[in-house]
């Protein structure tokens, strides 16, 4: 049994392409074109020089001595919080932006929840020349105005959100509604491996680079391309994507999904995807999805703005429906332990979205000679209000 994309744009039940008419054109066009254009040698030695010398990659696979003492295992970070722009995003918008360029756009938007997708859109953008639109759902605006500020230094023009709940899936909404009414000029680069195919799949190989790097980092300092386990956050799930992509279809490693359970995933502020979700159509695609009886978008919490998606990306959700990963869920209060200890044993200030990763030490004993590979998929400072209103700093 394969866990990747199938030729129809599946992964088993779900995923698939559920668009407006108006938008069927620039999906279609896209799906013709991305893995002709990915296997370009010329695009492939683009995308590789910008990951090397603008990127810098490969990010460092740490071994976290102190870590590992405390929970009596091996822990290695994946530190894409050491890209530039501060996380994983960069690789995708790199991608995409190469994409969009050879597809003849010259005008980019996307969407943003903890803003790190906005800011690494408006960073390809900036280099490239290209105009950037990004919206952004009010509350997020609010609570990550660091990466507003960047966003607008780098010459991106942000638009809030004003509905609904004001985070990222409205400002998913406004995004695509703008896709409807440019067509021909604009690229729309979705931050996770959501929507309708092919983005998930095209998002998911631009991250796939995570995976590639720790099969051969892990070599150098293990011996061994396979970890036992390997865990990542997920949102709408592109970080978790990229660290699992290369291990998909080997079942000998073990994969673990950390999901925001926000106050509890019974407390009704949660955004447990896989616990509280069912079956339903989402941004493009057919997923897991918090919903209510009849079909009404559930709001999701979580005090991480990267995780407070209310669905998850179709490859997740059918690593979830098969049983290849387990999900776990994680509380505000773990997670922002989880970042802090972190930041007291190796020195290293996470994301929150990171921090709820981490947490999975806590709630899951690891054997001594397990070799755990946790993607760090971010970096704290644009969390720092956050931690200093949470523990009073």
């Amino acid at each position: 049994m394969s866990y990747n994309i199938n030729e129809k744009g599946y992964y088993g039940e779900f995923g698939g392409a559920y668009i407006p008419e108006m938008l069927y054109p620039n999906v279609e066009e896209l799906r013709q074109n991305y893995l002709k254009i990915m296997a370009e040698p010329s695009f492939q030695e683009e995308f590789n020089a910008l990951l090397k010398d603008y990127v810098g990659r490969p990010s460092p696979l740490y071994f976290a001595k102190r870590l590992s003492e405390k929970y009596n295992t091996k822990i290695y970070l994946k530190r894409e919080d050491l890209n530039h722009t501060g996380a994983h995003k960069i690789n995708n918008t790199i991608g995409q932006i190469l994409m969009a360029k050879r597809l003849g756009k010259n005008r980019i938007i996307a969407e943003t929840g903890a803003g790190q997708h906005g800011v690494a859109t408006a960073t390809v953008c900036a280099l490239m020349g290209i105009e950037c639109i990004v919206y952004m759902g009010e509350i997020d605006i609010a609570r990550q105005a660091p990466n507003v500020a960047r966003m607008k230094m780098l010459g991106a023009t942000v638009i809030p959100a004003l509905s609904g709940s004001r985070t990222l899936k409205d400002a998913t909404n406004e995004a695509i509604r703008d896709w409807i009414n440019n067509p021909v000029d604009t690229h729309y680069i979705i931050g996770s491996v959501v929507g309708p195919h092919p983005y998930p799949d095209m998002v998911a190989k631009f991250q796939a680079v995570v995976s590639e790097e720790i099969k051969s980092q892990l070599l150098e300092k293990e011996g061994t391309e396979d970890p036992t386990y390997l865990v990542a956050c997920v949102g709408g799930g592109s970080n978790a994507a990229g660290t699992y992509y290369h291990y998909l279809d080997n079942e000998a490693v073990n994969i673990i999904a950390i999901e925001a359970a926000g106050h509890g995933v019974d407390s009704g502020e949660s955004a447990a995807t896989s616990v509280l979700g069912k079956e339903g159509i989402i941004h493009g695609s057919k997923t897991l999805l918090m919903q209510t009886n009849d079909g009404q978008i559930t709001e999701p919490y979580s005090i991480s703005a990267g995780l407070d998606y209310p669905g998850v990306g179709p490859m997740h959700a059918n690593l979830y429906k098969t049983g290849r990963a387990e999900f776990i869920a994680i509380t505000d209060d773990d997670a922002m332990k989880a970042g802090l200890d972190l930041c007291k044993l190796e020195g290293i200030i996470p994301a929150i979205e990171s921090s709820h990763a981490l947490a999975v030490f806590e709630h899951k004993t690891f054997k001594p000679d397990d070799i755990v590979v946790l993607n760090l998929s971010g970096r704290g400072d644009k969390d720092l209000q956050n931690y200093i209103d949470y523990f009073k700093l």
